[in-house]
Order: structure tokens, then sequence, then C-alpha cells
């Protein structure tokens, strides 16, 4: 069974076994503080649509480095890789092995905040280890087709790699997950024309406009061409044969003229309210094996919440369910959980807990094969009944 958050008594009376248990509970303190969410998380045009966008926020303490891609998605909240190798997470707690530290990487401070990320981008061709690494983000909305858009960056060089252009960041409309290390070529709605020269702790502004082809829901960053149309220029002549790049402070943002979001036949707001009659919360989402909502999650929610204040008399009852994966027993406390974060999200923001009713069915009732994963993304949902009018 996955870990989860243990009440603050729990963990204090395991402190006082030893010193190290205090300093333990210091450090869970602050990243438990870390993930508790705001009342308030709708989203306005103009607003950043990277919900961490200097990497500040931990979802977990870092245990040194890690050469495994899982490993920053784990670390970062909201971030993780889009393949199999490993971008680097640099802040508080993070400790560079002494061989890496020697060829100058984490010596950077970071652009803003604590926190920073590191990628490789070029050196395939000479033989580079995870010659590829890409950092990715779900975007807190959706892409507005028609919509203009301006996206930036931040990035600093190692010390004595390769300065490179072609660094750029990718909107795809799907999550992208290879399974394997490797580069992901793509055509970039923004990727840098010259060298990005910025060396010597120096930090170098990258990014520019464009307008939205599709309803694209997640950012990537990296080099999405072959090393052969990349051009590099050396600042060392007996530097590295590969470029490496510090990433901060991240924005992607509208620019007017705003467009207003189209309204799908199938949209929440379009749905009858009628009693007895089970709606799904389409557009929700959640950590992997976890019930914390993720920032996505709150275009959806905020139409359930002006649901609820336009119809004051309206009464519901929130419902999670689960794919067939795991324990019946863990399933069903999983399901509550999440159906128990969109209650509190509506309690938070000011619908009467009388007006709410919240429970787990676990793997009880799917809608669909459990055989397909498909099937199986189809039955982890959310809905809600309507109980009284």
């Amino acid at each position: 069974m996955p870990s989860v958050f243990r009440p603050l008594f729990v963990i204090l009376k395991k402190s006082v076994r030893s010193a190290g248990w205090v300093v333990r509970l210091i450090a869970f303190t602050t990243f438990a503080l870390c993930r508790q969410p705001a009342f308030s998380q709708a989203i306005k045009d103009g607003d950043n649509l990277v919900p961490n966008p200097g990497f500040e926020r931990f979802a977990a303490p870092p245990v040194g480095w890690s050469y495994k891609g899982a490993y920053f998605g784990q670390v970062v909240k909201y971030w993780f890789s889009a393949s199999t190798a490993s971008p680097d997470v640099y802040g508080p707690g993070v400790k560079v092995p002494q061989d890496w530290a020697e060829k100058g990487f984490g010596q950077q401070k970071p652009h803003g905040g604590r926190s920073m990320a590191g990628l490789t981008l070029y050196g395939c061709t000479n033989g580079k280890p995870h010659c590829r690494e890409y950092v990715e983000i779900q975007l807190a909305e959706p892409l507005v087709p028609g919509q203009t858009y301006l996206v930036e960056f931040w990035v600093s060089s190692l010390p004595r790699a390769l300065q490179i252009n072609n660094i750029g960041a990718w909107f795809s409309e799907k999550r992208v997950e290879r399974l394997a290390d490797e580069q992901i070529l793509a055509a970039p709605q923004f990727s840098a024309k010259t060298v990005a020269r910025a060396a010597e702790g120096k930090w170098l502004r990258l990014g520019g406009q464009f307008t939205a082809e599709n309803e694209a829901e997640y950012l990537l960053l990296g080099n999405f061409f072959e090393d052969r149309d990349t051009r590099t220029e050396a600042t060392d002549p007996e530097g590295f044969n590969y470029a490496y790049y510090y990433f901060d402070d991240v924005l992607v943002k509208k620019i007017p003229p705003f467009i207003p979001v189209p309204v799908k036949p199938d949209d929440l707001t379009r749905q009858p309210l009628e009693t007895g009659k089970a709606i799904q919360l389409k557009n929700l989402y959640f950590e992997f094996d976890k019930h914390e909502l993720m920032p996505r999650s709150y275009v959806e929610l905020d139409k359930l919440l002006r649901i609820l204040r336009e119809n004051p008399t309206l009464h519901i009852s929130i419902t999670g369910h689960t794919d067939n994966i795991g324990g019946t027993d863990y399933n069903k406390w999983l399901s509550r959980k999440r159906a128990q974060a969109v209650w509190q999200f509506l309690v938070d923001n000011g619908i009467p807990a009388s007006r709410l009713k919240y429970l787990g069915m676990g793997k009880a009732r799917p809608i669909a094969s459990n055989q397909t994963e498909a099937g199986r993304f189809q039955n982890r949902r959310v809905e809600f009944v309507v109980v009284k009018r």
C-alpha cells in the first residue's frame, strides 16, 4: 500500500525516538504544508498556466540525486520526465555527488527562489548517456484554439559545456510518456533560433508568442531536434562534448485579446440536473494512486461550484470510483478520499456541508471493461447524483 500523510501527532510520537526523527519531522512538516491547496483556484485571463513554474514546490523531500526518470516527478510537484531519461532537480536538501559536483553541476544559483531543473539537451552523436532530457507538466487549463499565448523561461548553461540553439517548448494534447531513454522529435511552438549564450552563471530569458492550434494540455521543455540539426558553440576548448542547461521560472499566459473558451455540447454546465441521475466530472485529475487534486481539475470544479451557487436548493451526493487494480478495501478507501477532495473544495468555497454528501464505491461499479487501459481509465472517475432540487 502506498504511503499517505499521517496525522502529525503520530509522527511526533515516533520522532521522540531519536534526534534524527526530529529533523525528519521538521522536513516532513515543511513538505506537508506545501501540499495544502488554496481555497481559490480559478484561473483568470492573463494568469500563468504553469502550476509550479519555478520548481519550488516539492512533493516529497529529495534524497540525493537519482538516475531514473521517475525520480523527478516523485520529487517536484506536478512536473515529471517525459521519458526514462533523468532530469535533475536542484533545491533545498539536494546533494550533488562529488564526482558530478567537481564538473560544476549544482554550482549555479536559481534564477528565482531556491530551486531549478537541469537538462541534458545535446550529445547523442557523442555517446552521452541521457543525451536528451525533457520535463513535462499539465497546464492549469487547456489552450484555446486561436488564442495567442506567450511562453517564456530562463536558462543558464553548465560551465565548460556546449551551448546550443533549438531550446524550446512543445505543447501536446496528450501526456507524453516514452518508455525508453530516447529523443522526442516534434515541432515545438517555440524554439530558440540562435545559440543560447548563458555561461558564467548568467541567466538568459527565452520565449516568444504563438497562436494555439488545438486544445493542448501539456507543456514539454527540451530540445526537440536531432543533434545534426542543432548548432553548437564551445565555451572551453577542453570542455564537455554535450550541452546541459538549467531551467527556471516558466511562464505560459494568454495575450490579449482574449478569446472566450468554447462550451462543448457535453459540458458540465449543459447537463440537465435530474434527480437521481449520475453526472460525471470528466476532467478531474489526481496524482497517481493518491487523492490530491491536480491543478487542471479546478476548471471542472469551478463549473460545479457555479452550478451549486446558481441553484441554492440543490443537494448532491459525490461518489468516487476506481478500476479493479488493487485490493477491495484500499480501492474503496481511495475512491472515498477522492470524493472527499471534491467535497472539501466545495465546502472551502462556501457551499454548506448540509447540501453535500460523499462516499467511495471502489471498483464495485465499473462503466467499462477493466481488461484494457482505456476501460480502466473510464472506471477511475468521480461523479455526483442530484439528491434534491
